[in-house]
């Protein structure tokens, strides 16, 4: 009887020290299962870099077990790029039309979800406005997720290695990663907003603040912080690791405002808060019936819920919010004839606006600056923001001649 193509982590609120149709599926296995449990477990201080590994070993468990019917102890390097090439082209039956849990709660129970599949096929926003059904045969591999392929797996052989159950890291002894990986001599394209585009993203949060104010100042406000202080989607949102609160926002010594936060890899980091920063605040604050700024006991919500007590804990919502306000500016733009901006806004994701905010501030602050607001690791981050090379590489070659005749 041929083994069901079935997940074999759940999430990280419940993943377990075992899983008993695991266990009965792939018994010859559980050694390679434990390990890669207690692998999966040291990042649990990260949702996605949970997630993200989860994805990548539950895959290539997948692959060794059902495919080549061994156990990872046995892979030399060919075998790692036989499974590349089996992640770019895989077969049909382990391709997934849409996103589906990988478990389900049954009679109390957490049960695998047999519609799950290891892969799943990506439609663009535009795409997806314009009804495109989704087909097997669209599934493509980014190059990102080939690059992730090969440094969550020399990772995970690292980890193997220190654990004494593999003695070499077949990942590393690729030397050949090029036929796989692309390489780009100039800087990768940062997506983000033009400044059309976000001010009638803005203009459409002021617009949809003034109709419905109980709803949307919230809004607005959340549309100003993940632009004016460049924040990720998670750093408004309450977690394990953090629950944003008021007095996150708080006055040094010299009179300066700041706010605190914990982001991507659980780093604690403080923002320069902007005077138009503050006086969104302030705005927000107003609504909420609360005093101008906040004091250091203000401990309520940052971004409290519309119904219920606490702040918001999912980040759904702010996506759902944020769309609306780039469905509404992409209904003002086309109003404006400016159908061409209106599509390319189509694309726009949550965290674009991140991106927009450090790309407009990287051109008039110190780069120093915007790279410690923004968390970057390195200055070498930060610079992909800078774009002045390529523009006036660009406005130098419109001097170019095609037909070779002076003027």
């Amino acid at each position: 009887m041929p083994v069901k193509l079935l997940p074999l982590f759940d999430n990280l609120d419940n993943i377990k020290d075992n899983d008993s149709h695991v266990c009965l599926s792939f018994d010859e296995f559980k050694d390679d299962y434990n390990q890669a449990l207690i692998f999966l477990k040291s990042y649990t201080g990260s949702l996605g870099t949970f997630n993200a590994y989860r994805r990548e070993v539950e895959r290539f468990l997948h692959w060794s077990w059902l495919v080549k019917e061994q156990s990872i102890t046995r892979h030399n390097y060919q075998a790692i790029e036989e499974y590349v090439h089996f992640c770019i082209n895989p077969p049909k039956s382990w391709i997934g039309l849409k996103k589906m849990p990988r478990y389900k709660l049954q009679e109390g129970l957490r049960k695998p979800n047999p519609e799950w599949r290891p892969f799943v096929v990506t439609l663009s926003k535009a795409a997806l406005k314009k009804g495109v059904e989704a087909t097997r045969d669209q599934y493509s591999l980014s190059q990102t997720a080939i690059k992730d392929i090969f440094a969550i797996l020399s990772t995970f052989y690292n980890f193997l290695i220190a654990q004494e159950y593999v003695m070499a890291n077949p990942v590393a002894l690729i030397r050949q990663k090029s036929k796989f990986i692309r390489k780009n001599q100039g800087k990768k394209q940062i997506r983000r907003l033009s400044p059309e585009q976000w001010q009638q993203v803005l203009a459409a949060a002021e617009q949809l603040a003034a109709a419905n104010p109980e709803k949307h100042e919230r809004t607005l406000f959340m549309v100003s912080a993940l632009y004016g202080m460049y924040l990720r989607i998670s750093e408004l949102t309450v977690s394990e690791r953090w629950s944003p609160t008021m007095n996150d926002f708080y006055q040094d010594s010299n009179q300066c405002w700041w706010f605190q936060t914990v982001g991507k890899g659980n780093k604690e980091r403080q923002i320069a808060v902007s005077n138009s920063m503050l006086a969104s605040l302030k705005r927000w604050r107003h609504c909420l019936g609360l005093s101008s700024l906040p004091s250091s006991a203000d401990n309520s919500p940052l971004l409290p819920k519309l119904k219920g007590h606490g702040g918001l804990s999912d980040t759904a919502p702010i996506r759902r919010i944020i769309q609306q306000c780039f469905d509404l500016a992409c209904e003002n733009l086309i109003r404006q004839g400016k159908t061409l901006e209106a599509e390319t806004l189509t694309e726009a994701t949550v965290h674009w606006l991140r991106h927009t905010g450090i790309s407009d501030d990287v051109k008039i602050r110190p780069r120093e600056h915007v790279r410690d607001d923004a968390g970057h690791s390195s200055s070498a981050t930060t610079d992909r923001y800078i774009d002045i090379e390529l523009t006036e590489r660009h406005r130098s070659a419109q001097q170019k001649k095609i037909d070779n005749i002076t003027d």
